[in-house]
């Protein structure tokens, strides 16, 4: 991609969370230009109040799509829709899609078979078919927030501690207690007897699964089922199979005469052929992935001319 790559993002706010929005924009900017944002989501849900606060404020454009009945949704054939209608008429080089919906697996494959790359986000339980179509697939929680900003969750955090001490100072006869639940917009209930001091007081609470997170370090990860971003052992690469085999395969197809692969057509390679990105592992570079691994004799480590052998075929 190049700076001036045309790209689609569209956003399957039914299945996306709002707070890695900067990490998304931040991301595509490095491949080029979002010319076309659409959200999808029934607005009228008190659910999607993340996604509604920040749209605008990032020339996202909401697309209304009522449920067609209880329980279901209508975002994703919408999404599926426009997306087609934009690759024939519009013609970006590119299209991202945020979601961690599998069902968007055909439509992935359709775009690449038209010629764009499709960059994919979502959390790490999005089904590995979804993952695999895509030309590179990036898990948001594995992903820092941009240089200078705070992370999204922390700023969350910070927010939910303020709220607390407030609280706690107030008068014994003003109560609030909030109702979270995963993926759920927040609902506060106040009860005020202060205009009727012989009134009992009021008190109302709703249990729920993120009230019960037993440490704030650990809120977002129950909230969001994600696993907190950290890097992936040597214990923990060796083990994954399926890296092993496509490392070994990169490097098989790259090396010269000697054996020797050049780092950067190692990368190319597996670009080529799967979603593939280091940072889903922990890692900022392919590089250091594989340093990590110790599956491969390594020539000029840090340096451009880095170049890997398999001691296997040596």
């Amino acid at each position: 991609m190049t700076d001036d790559a045309r790209i689609a993002l569209l956003i399957d706010a039914d299945n996306a969370r709002a707070r890695r929005l900067d990490v998304i924009l931040n991301e595509l900017a490095g491949l080029g230009e979002t010319t076309i944002r659409r959200a999808y989501g029934n607005w009228t849900k008190s659910e999607l109040k993340g996604w509604q606060e920040i749209l605008h404020e990032n020339a996202i454009r909401p697309m209304q799509q009522f449920d067609p009945s209880k329980g279901k949704n209508a975002s994703d054939m919408a999404l599926a829709v426009d997306a087609v209608e934009i690759l024939h008429t519009q013609r970006p080089d590119a299209f991202a899609i945020v979601s961690s919906d599998s069902d968007f697996t055909p439509l992935v494959m359709h775009l690449r078979e038209h010629g764009v790359a499709v960059y994919g986000f979502g959390d790490s339980k999005t089904p590995a078919p979804f993952q695999s179509a895509c030309t590179r697939f990036l898990v948001l929680d594995r992903l820092s927030a941009p240089s200078g900003q705070a992370d999204a969750t922390d700023a969350a955090d910070t927010t939910d501690e303020a709220a607390t001490e407030a609280a706690s100072t107030r008068s014994p006869r003003r109560a609030t207690k909030k109702a979270t639940t995963a993926g759920t917009a927040t609902v506060a209930t106040v009860a005020d007897d202060d205009a009727d001091a012989d009134a009992p007081r009021r008190t109302t609470a709703k249990a729920t699964k993120a009230a019960k997170a037993p440490a704030r370090t650990t809120r977002a990860s129950a909230k969001n089922g994600n696993p907190p971003p950290e890097r992936a052992t040597r214990a923990q690469l060796r083990g994954d199979n399926r890296l092993v085999a496509l490392l070994r395969r990169a490097v098989e197809s790259a090396a010269d005469d000697s054996g020797w692969a050049k780092i950067g057509t190692v990368g190319q390679r597996i670009s080529n052929q799967s979603s593939f990105d280091s940072r889903n592992y922990g890692y900022a570079k392919l590089s250091k992935l594989i340093e990590a691994s110790e599956l491969f004799e390594i020539r000029d480590a840090g340096s451009p001319d880095m170049a890997v052998r398999d001691p296997r075929a040596g």
